[in-house]
């Protein structure tokens, strides 16, 4: 039986198909791209804000004309939307046989034959279930792939509905994360990304403390993994230990993902964030003093219930001072069950645009600006693949000259800038690691030659 899988939000949604893709393989089922030939699909949903929600909802209903067609036998909703709206799914979308919630994945195989069989039956577990996981299937066909280290978030930030579909914090036990980190190595994974919805706090629940940075120590043994990077780390939450072994560890990549938010307290203590102006430019501050070339990535939200024009001129001030390497900026979107979708004084979303605008626009300029000062300077890349193979350019020996696509330690995959290695004589494996000398940069991104000198 050939099954179509869609995987639609974040990596770590990415990671939880994998591991379907994973059970049903060990079960004989096949997998196929294209939905026509597709006698099953899976839609692995997300919920976070309305335009992923839209997005999810847009899927599934594309698939259920599919369903209607004859060959496709069954339609399963996984993820958190279908963990979040199961009885509006059942409602408006009947062609949708199954529905899979957010700690139910492992359910796969069971669901799709109880399809066949005509029976139905929906598969919820505890939201606050222990993780699970599974040999993967890899499903991007890239030299990196992500470790999940925990599920759930202890954090209840107002605007945030991920406690509510994924649970409170559980870690998963650190003998795990090392044999499937082992497993990735094996299948030939070049940089692991550690991800959860908090990473920094990982091991609290099952070992009474922090352990990020001893789970770290144990991924650089790993002798097939070159570079390991850390995403989603609280400000308020990083420690001296933390520092130290990023300091330590060669394979750590001197890059953090800071999601701060705002610069205005006011409206930080309305998020419910626990850290406040002052935290984060001290423990930036810090960052930078201990690791002079770290990367510093951040996330904001713009036009969050309250916000004025003080507010988010604080915000401006605040980035302006700190230039991060890399900034996303999200206008608010009220979810339903949040406490800041309740809130009065609900920003317009001109203004929460014309806000997004106005700080996308300053970090442009610190961008582009740390680009064109990355000029001359010599980077470890990892390739990502070859562009431009129709006619190339040759060079005096008439050899092709190939353009490659790679990203240095301070850009993490599909967040962030490319590096563009010209004028490259030979072949370039897709997760090969290579010296490339800077040479220009083009907006956000990067231009560079290989650096053969010893």
């Amino acid at each position: 039986m050939k099954i179509l899988f869609v995987s639609l939000g974040c990596e770590k949604n990415r990671v939880e198909t994998e591991y379907m893709l994973g059970i049903l393989n060990e079960h004989g089922y096949e997998f196929t791209d294209d939905a026509l030939d597709a006698e099953a699909a899976v839609v692995n949903t997300c919920c976070f804000i309305n335009d992923a929600k839209q997005e999810s909802i847009d899927t599934i209903l594309e698939l259920a004309e599919y369903r209607k067609s004859g060959k496709m036998r069954a339609l399963i909703v996984a993820g958190c939307l279908g963990q979040r709206y199961k009885e509006e799914i059942q409602k408006e979308i009947p062609e949708v046989d199954e529905i899979i919630g957010t700690t139910a994945y492992d359910k796969i195989v069971e669901a799709l034959d109880n399809v066949l069989k005509g029976q139905v039956q929906n598969y919820f577990e505890s939201i606050d279930r222990k993780p699970t996981t599974h040999k993967r299937i890899l499903s991007t066909g890239t030299p990196y792939s992500y470790l999940k280290i925990a599920e759930g978030c202890n954090k209840n930030c107002t605007y945030c509905i991920i406690p509510k579909v994924r649970g409170h914090y559980r870690s998963v036990p650190m003998e795990v994360l090392i044999e499937e980190a082992r497993d990735l190595a094996d299948n030939g994974i070049k940089e692991l990304i550690i991800v959860a919805q908090e990473t920094t706090v990982y091991g609290v629940d099952l070992y009474g403390r922090k352990m990020l940075p001893e789970l770290l120590t144990e991924l650089c043994k790993i002798e097939e993994l070159e570079w390991i990077r850390v995403m989603y780390c609280y400000p308020e939450e990083i420690t001296d230990e933390l520092i130290e072994v990023m300091k330590k560890e060669e394979k750590i990549c001197h890059y953090l993902d800071l999601p701060i938010q705002s610069g205005s307290d006011r409206i930080l203590k309305k998020m419910g964030r626990r850290t406040d102006n002052a935290d984060i430019r001290r423990i930036v501050e810090k960052l930078r003093k201990e690791i002079p070339d770290i990367c510093l990535r951040t996330t904001l939200i713009s036009g969050f219930p309250g916000e004025n024009a003080d507010d988010h001129n604080q915000t401006m001030k605040l980035i302006s001072d700190l230039k991060f390497d890399r900034l996303g900026v999200f206008t608010y979107s009220p979810e339903e069950d949040t406490v800041a979708a309740t809130m009065e004084d609900q920003v317009p979303e001109r203004t929460k645009k014309t806000r997004r605008t106005k700080l996308m626009k300053m970090q442009q300029e610190f961008a582009f600006d740390g680009a064109k000062k990355m000029v001359g300077r010599k980077l470890k890349a990892i390739i990502e693949g070859r562009i431009g193979d129709d006619d190339p350019d040759t060079d005096d020996l008439g050899r092709p000259l190939y353009t490659y696509v790679a990203r240095t330690y301070k850009d993490s995959p599909d967040i962030d800038g490319f590096l563009f290695i010209e004028d490259v004589p030979y072949d370039l494996m897709s997760g090969k690691f290579v010296d490339v000398r800077i040479k220009g940069s083009d907006g956000y991104d990067l231009i560079g030659e290989i650096d053969d000198e010893e």
